[in-house]
């Protein structure tokens, strides 16, 4: 070999090995991996389906949330297109009182034919994810409800799997897979082993940051949880007087820090639902900066 070939080599290795050696650099912030939702029960104005889209999106949300089923689907498309406002996902409008954790038969087979439609109309509008909340620990023991509610739901997976619309469970005051009269900090376990048990990328979570923050620590969860989790719901709780706040005002005393710092380690890309009073315009554009704010969006 010539020294000038073996310089040419010498010289040229680094620079083919560095794709295969570097790892890339760690993400500061989630600006352009988190964008902004909201349920439409929140727009308070707005004489048609349309007008809500539109003001939305002024308030400066980048999608929205319908409550399947029973949608109109030609008024949906007709508002995603002239607002320009996607349908992000949806949230199953029976699930409180059509639980897959109830001890009746019919009832169970009526909750597993009101998701089935939820995934139907959630893909026909364009929407990814129908958040579900499974059903609730009055049902009877937890071992028994959650045998149930697996095996019901389980059967809506094939379907979510053909359609590409995923079905997210929320954590919610339900008294199911936490302990309701417990302590502030208790773990995600129970949640995680509920997810796994379907054994499906089609089911995961619809993690509610402010809804366990009196139960256990939100960036602890969202570690623990960690791919599980498929999207995002948002609002401000405080321990210090045990209610509900505006997201990133007082009395909200989450560990917003710790939030933002869990979501770059588990490398979340997606949506994130507030899910909070809403109001008018003007106070839509205070929820969407309340996000900015706490995620560090803007």
């Amino acid at each position: 070999m010539t020294p000038s070939r073996r310089r040419f080599l010498l010289a040229a290795t680094p620079l083919l090995a560095a794709p295969l050696t570097a790892a890339p650099p760690a993400a500061s912030s989630l600006q352009g991996r988190v964008y902004r939702t909201l349920k439409i029960g929140m727009v308070k104005e707005g004489a048609t389906l349309t007008d809500k889209f539109r003001i939305a999106r002024e308030a400066g949300f980048q999608g929205i949330e319908l409550d399947p089923p029973g949608l109109d689907i030609a008024q949906t498309l007709a508002a995603i297109e002239s607002s320009g406002l996607p349908v992000d996902g949806t949230v199953c409008n029976s699930h409180w009182q059509i639980r897959h954790t109830s001890p009746d038969p019919a009832m169970r087979a009526k909750a597993l034919e009101h998701l089935k439609t939820a995934l139907r109309e959630t893909k026909a509008i364009g929407g990814h994810t129908v958040l579900l909340v499974v059903g609730h620990g009055e049902d009877g023991p937890e071992e028994e409800i959650w045998r149930r509610s697996i095996d019901n739901i389980a059967q809506a997976v094939p379907l979510a799997a053909e359609l590409g619309v995923s079905i997210a469970i929320e954590n919610v005051w339900n008294h199911f897979l936490y302990d309701h009269k417990g302590g502030p900090e208790q773990s995600v376990e129970k949640f995680v082993r509920y997810v796994d048990e379907f054994a499906s990328p089609w089911v995961g979570m619809q993690f509610d940051i402010g809804n366990h923050w009196k139960f256990g620590q939100p960036g602890e969860w969202i570690r623990a949880l960690g791919k599980r989790i498929i999207k995002l719901d948002i609002k401000g709780f405080s321990r210090a007087v045990d209610k509900f706040a505006p997201i990133g005002e007082e009395p909200d005393d989450l560990p917003w820090a710790d939030v933002r710092a869990a979501l770059l380690e588990i490398n979340y890309h997606g949506w994130c639902a507030a899910e909070v009073s809403g109001g008018n315009l003007e106070q839509l554009k205070k929820v969407a900066g309340g996000i900015n704010r706490v995620l560090g969006l803007a």
